[in-house]
């Protein structure tokens, strides 16, 4: 009887376990990002983006909720999906002015990144405190924003016209802006959470997920930012096409 109390005790543990495992993954992230090893810092988010989806299912199946992990979440998403994106974002960043010759003045600009983890740190505050974002997200979450700039660090490696356009100053310098400003936004997006197996209550999820599959197989990991892009697009079509009356509830 005592055993099987301190395993169920240890088992509604598991969530916050995980919480930190995609903490820890975000902290290597960083330290590969700031040495110039971008894409292993990418494959580090990724895998925290695994932990934080399975720490929130964890939760739900075990019905393991508490407010320390709630905090916990938020601290953790800020490193690996605020702090190790802008670190990445800041080295490429740096190779950008390096190349242009924008030696003067480079390094500052290459700052501008880390305005991906301000943003980051807004985006989970504003969560924190928003009773709309319990079924959806209201601004685009920050793994999203993470796994699009992971995205940029595999499309750079690669030669070719796309890799130019994708690792020019100004282009890097728009998707800080765009996506900061995303994060923040009034825009409605639904939410991957699923709380049931039932086709109705899960169509456009299903739809996305099979949609997400097809791209990543065909493209791997440089389909990350078409993954997240629809994403965007899907929840935009989504709130235009609802009828009047839902509309107005998601504006509340």
């Amino acid at each position: 009887m005592i055993f099987m109390y301190h395993s169920l005790n240890l088992v509604r543990h598991l969530p916050n376990t995980l919480t930190c495992c995609n903490l820890l993954c975000g902290c290597i992230s960083v330290v590969f990002a700031l040495n110039g090893e971008f894409v292993t810092a990418a494959y580090f988010i990724m895998i925290a983006a695994v932990f934080d989806f399975f720490d929130g299912f964890a939760a739900r199946w075990l019905k393991a909720y508490s407010a320390i992990g709630k905090e916990l979440d938020s601290l953790a998403d800020m490193v690996s999906f605020g702090v190790a994106p802008a670190s990445i974002m800041y080295g490429l960043l740096l190779g950008a002015v390096t190349r242009i010759g924008l030696s003067a003045g480079g390094w500052f600009i290459a700052l501008s990144a880390f305005l991906i983890a301000v943003f980051a740190a807004l985006r989970l505050a504003k969560f924190n405190i928003d009773t709309r974002q319990s079924d959806s997200f209201i601004g685009v979450p920050t793994p999203a924003t993470a796994l699009f700039i992971c995205s940029l660090t595999f499309i750079v490696q690669d030669a070719g016209v796309i890799a130019t356009f994708a690792s020019n100053l100004y282009v890097l310098l728009a998707v800080i802006a765009v996506f900061s400003l995303l994060m923040v936004s009034e825009l409605p997006l639904f939410s991957l959470k699923i709380k049931s197996f039932a086709w109705k209550a899960n169509r456009i999820r299903y739809i996305f997920l099979a949609l997400s599959v097809g791209i990543l197989a065909i493209f791997r990991w440089t389909g990350l930012a078409m993954v997240i892009l629809l994403y965007i697009v899907l929840s935009i079509a989504i709130r235009l096409s609802a009828p009047k009356t839902q509309k107005e509830s998601l504006d509340v």
